[in-house]
């Protein structure tokens, strides 16, 4: 685990949680205030139309809010270029930010034709909804192989981002700056987890938090997680902090099909800390919007520089993240320490304090999730989040001590109603 010591003012007599300033100094707030929206939707009338898709859409939600601060919009060419090439942006005074994801918005070329020389776009939504708009736009090629190959470090067949988003998409991209007419909801019960960097932070103030430590999350909680939240606020404390806060922070943008979705997750998560596994009062939980790459290496920076922006100061990286397997061979596509060594020397992070994962397991010695302890490996049993869906699928109970009953629970019912679903179109298909 990294130091735990940090440049906070614990001298000062005013306890801010915002312990570490948003990339550029200030937050990005590009929702237009609700006294400009009238005069702003009249003036769409006569511009040009871009559709979003659903993932459109959930980056505009990410930058709107200021998650990609500085960022003002989908990126120009030379913004592109820099976040591809470099994995970071050059500010106007030299400062460098991190920026290892391209957030680019494709459109194809009839929309580019439609567009012709108009240096404004409106942006609308998958239903048909005006989402806001793109301004003094710039059209630039889209090449799809060299996005492909920085971005993963390979163009196999099978990412699946790639195959949802990039594979489909137009041949060329339009950056621009952007005006969000109001903030992004998705009426699906969890928008009040879905708070912004900005909220968030006013939350940590308000819990007077002088230390904030991020989570990044896209499985369930099981208390081998738990075991490394709790075990980094006590070290927290130990260096010197009176109260830190822990940012619970499962990503809520696209996954990949065999992801257990964001809504059973969000109710497995309240679970955790109705049972006490996670302390309500030291913990908060919540969405982060941004869409999944599954990037490795590259795509971790993503999640560490937007947790900057939110207040986070202290980031936990585990093994292999963001990683996934290679696509056509049977191994990891990345090195699963890549992620944590990348973290530790990128540029634009170094304000950031990186805490590596902790290795735990399930003892089964003393029948807990417990941290790996190489002179008795034999005792530990690793359960890896595949083998944990086997396990709810099937209906067998993880080792006592793996997860809270409650939250297995969760998962159980989940996977116990994906075979309710598939057993009557297996019936149908046998009666054909």
């Amino acid at each position: 685990m990294a130091s735990l010591s940090s440049s906070s003012n614990k001298g000062s007599l005013a306890v801010k949680s915002s312990l570490i300033e948003p990339d550029g100094g200030s937050l990005v707030d590009l929702v237009v205030p609700e006294i400009q929206r009238a005069a702003k939707i009249s003036e769409t009338e006569t511009m040009p139309k871009v559709r979003l898709t659903k993932i459109d859409l959930e980056w505009v939600h990410v930058i709107s809010e200021g998650w990609a601060s500085p960022l003002k919009g989908f990126m120009r060419e030379d913004e592109y270029l820099q976040s591809l090439h470099f994995n970071c942006l050059r500010m106007k005074d030299g400062t460098v930010v991190n920026m290892s994801l391209p957030i680019v918005l494709a459109i194809d070329d009839e929309v580019k034709e439609k567009i012709g020389v108009s240096n404004d776009v409106a942006l609308i939504g998958p239903n048909d909804y005006l989402v806001g708009i793109l301004r003094s736009i710039e059209i630039y090629k889209h090449n799809k192989e060299e996005r492909i190959a920085r971005t993963w470090g390979t163009t196999a067949p099978g990412l699946p981002y790639v195959e949802e988003v990039i594979t489909s998409a137009g041949n060329w991209l339009i950056g621009g700056d952007l005006e969000v007419l109001q903030p992004i909801k998705y009426n699906d019960g969890l928008d009040h987890y879905r708070l912004s960097p900005q909220q968030l932070r006013k939350e940590f103030d308000k819990r007077q938090a002088d230390a904030v430590f991020a989570f990044q999350l896209r499985n369930p909680v099981h208390n081998g997680h738990a075991l490394l939240m709790n075990d980094t606020r006590r070290r927290l404390l130990e260096s010197g902090y009176k109260n830190p806060i822990l940012l619970l922070h499962p990503l809520g943008g696209f996954v990949k099909a065999d992801d257990v979705p964001l809504d059973v997750r969000m109710e497995q998560h309240s679970k955790v800390l109705e049972d006490g596994v996670l302390d309500p009062e030291t913990t908060i939980v919540a969405i982060f919007p941004s869409p999944m790459h599954y990037a490795g290496p590259t795509e971790v920076q993503w999640h560490a520089k937007a947790r900057i922006n939110a207040g986070a100061n202290f980031y936990i990286v585990g093994r292999d993240p963001a990683g996934i397997g290679h696509p056509t061979e049977k191994r990891d596509l990345y090195d699963p320490d890549h992620g944590k060594k990348v973290l530790s020397m990128a540029p634009g992070l170094e304000k950031l304090n990186i805490l590596p994962f902790r290795v735990a397991a399930y003892d089964t010695v003393e029948k807990k999730m417990a941290f790996f302890d190489p002179s008795r490996a034999k005792d530990f049993l690793f359960i890896s989040g595949t083998k944990m869906r086997t396990y709810a699928r099937t209906s067998e109970n993880p080792p006592d001590g793996f997860m809270c009953p409650g939250g297995w629970q969760v998962l159980v019912k989940y996977y116990e109603s994906l075979q309710a679903e598939d057993s009557p179109q297996k019936q149908t298909v046998l009666s054909a």
